[in-house]
């Protein structure tokens, strides 16, 4: 019986690993992506036009 409990952790880490991958590749796309980029497309613009100000608030 050690080997059940030797290969249970495993098992289970990798189950889970699994399900977070599908969770993530089913998550992207679909009707909030057009959202999702226009909130990151507007942060990068904030930063870009901080630094060409002068100010470097990331570094």
């Amino acid at each position: 019986m050690d080997y059940v409990s030797a290969l249970v952790p495993p098992v289970v880490m990798a189950a889970f690993f699994i399900g977070l991958v599908v969770t993530i590749v089913k998550s992207q796309g679909g009707p909030n992506k057009a959202k999702e980029d226009a909130v990151v497309d507007a942060a990068l613009a904030r930063t870009q036009s901080a630094r060409q100000q002068g100010g470097d608030p990331v570094a």
